[in-house]
C-alpha cells in the first residue's frame, strides 16, 4: 500500500505500472478511454488532470482507491494490547 500525499505520487505510481505492464501510453490511453496527450500530462504532473480520466486510468491498471480517516487510524494504532490491559490489572 502507497500513501498519496500528491497528483504526482498518482501519476509515478501510474506510470510504474503502465511500465511494468509493457504498455506504452498510447496503449494505455486507449484502454482508460482518455487521450495520449492528456496521460501524457498527467504523467508528468501537469495540475489539468480531471478526476474523473484519472480513475479510469487507476481502474484501467487495477489500483484500488481506498481513503481512511487518519484521525481514527492513528487512535486505533495507539489502542493498548489485550496483553497491556491484562498487565494492568495484574498490578493493581
Amino acid at each position: 500500500m502507497q500513501h498519496i500525499y500528491s497528483v504526482g505520487d498518482i501519476a509515478a505510481a501510474v506510470r510504474g505500472r503502465r511500465l511494468d505492464l509493457g504498455l506504452s501510453q498510447r496503449e494505455l490511453a486507449e484502454r482508460a478511454g482518455v487521450s495520449r496527450e492528456w496521460l501524457n500530462h498527467f504523467e508528468a504532473s501537469k495540475p489539468t488532470a480531471q478526476l474523473v480520466q484519472v480513475l479510469r486510468v487507476l481502474e484501467t491498471l487495477r489500483f484500488r482507491v481506498m481513503l481512511d480517516d487518519a484521525d481514527r487510524l492513528e487512535a486505533e494504532e495507539h489502542r493498548p494490547s489485550l496483553d497491556e490491559i491484562l498487565k494492568g490489572y495484574m498490578q493493581e
